[in-house]
């Protein structure tokens, strides 16, 4: 009996000891662990926020500086990017004057250096006007070849492709048109700006708003900020389809009429402008009007073609068109 009992006792201990050892080992695998794992996990969970949260860019100082509104469900939301310029033969690009919602940068090119300042602006309408966007990098590619026989001495002319990448992103469609705030950003801009208009006459063929204050989306505020930094002498905003051009002005401006004039003579686009109904608030042209400029909104043929050709006339005219000081 007295060895039955000491061989019982010497397995008990051997295996208390093989427990003890394995407390001890996922003890040391559990530090182990802890150790690997950065300081701001061990002392708080994460911020489930932080999935959703939207790039931040810094804006611009402009006295129309306002929070936006909250994303809708189109959103094409992506991380900060590092620009991807249009690719040209000769190795132009364009330089950074924004950012959208979304973090997608806006350009603009530059093409002479004469003190006669003026601008053209496409996409504002993003994926549904996309065709405005390919005839704006046709007519880069264009004076990029032919610069110093197309643009006079004394002109200096930026181009801006593409004022809503978001909106051309998320599709060439008619959910392509507003930014990733559900703003159309032709409806954006302080000159008679409202949040929400009359839609009769109107297009009205998705939920779109004004914004939630004159000038409050960021790709806006780049538009702004570049005419309020130069002396922009005349401005086209590109749009598309069928209805003519729009002369800037509430009424209409006379050298926004006269520019208008102009471009008819070299174009098939209606002038006056067919009238379907519809007060126009917010737009750009407007606004470039209301900063000293002559302006139009010219809309193309259909949303299909970029009316190339005739642009390069309209672009010759653009060029070489003079205001008249006294109007």
């Amino acid at each position: 009996m007295t060895r039955r009992r000491k061989h019982s006792t010497l397995l008990e201990v051997f295996a208390w000891g093989l427990n003890i050892a394995g407390v001890l080992g996922l003890l040391a695998v559990v530090l182990v662990y802890l150790a690997g794992q950065p300081n701001s996990a061990i002392a708080a969970p994460p911020d489930p926020r932080s999935e959703t949260a939207l790039p931040t860019t810094t804006a611009y100082p402009l006295p129309y500086y306002l929070p936006t509104i909250t994303p809708n469900p189109l959103t094409t939301r992506i991380a900060p990017v590092t620009s991807t310029p249009f690719v040209l033969a000769s190795g132009r690009h364009g330089a950074v004057i924004g950012f959208s919602v979304s973090g997608r940068p806006i350009e603009v090119y530059t093409f002479g250096d004469g003190p006669k300042e003026r601008m053209i602006v496409a996409g504002i309408h993003g994926g549904y006007e996309w065709n405005t966007i390919a005839l704006a990098e046709q007519l880069i590619e264009y004076l990029d070849e032919h610069e110093e026989d197309v643009i006079p001495n004394d002109v200096t002319l930026y181009i801006v492709p593409n004022m809503n990448p978001d909106g051309e992103a998320r599709g060439h469609d008619i959910y392509g048109r507003v930014n990733d705030h559900g703003v159309d950003l032709n409806r954006n801009f302080p000159a008679n700006w409202v949040a929400e208009w009359d839609r009769d006459g109107c297009w009205d063929l998705t939920a779109t708003t004004g914004g939630v204050g004159p000038g409050s989306e960021p790709e806006t505020r780049a538009i702004m900020n570049f005419i309020e930094t130069h002396d922009i002498e005349a401005l086209i905003s590109y749009h598309s389809a069928a209805l003519g051009i729009f002369p800037g002005g509430v009424p209409w401006e006379e050298n926004s009429k006269d520019l208008a004039i102009a471009i008819k003579r070299v174009s098939t686009y209606p002038y006056p402008p067919i009238d379907t109904g519809c007060e126009y608030t917010g737009t750009l042209a407007d606004y470039a009007v209301e900063q000293g400029a002559a302006a139009v909104d010219m809309e193309l043929t259909n949303h299909r073609d970029t009316d190339f050709d005739m642009n390069v006339k309209v672009l010759g005219v653009f060029l070489n068109w003079e205001p008249d000081k006294k109007k």
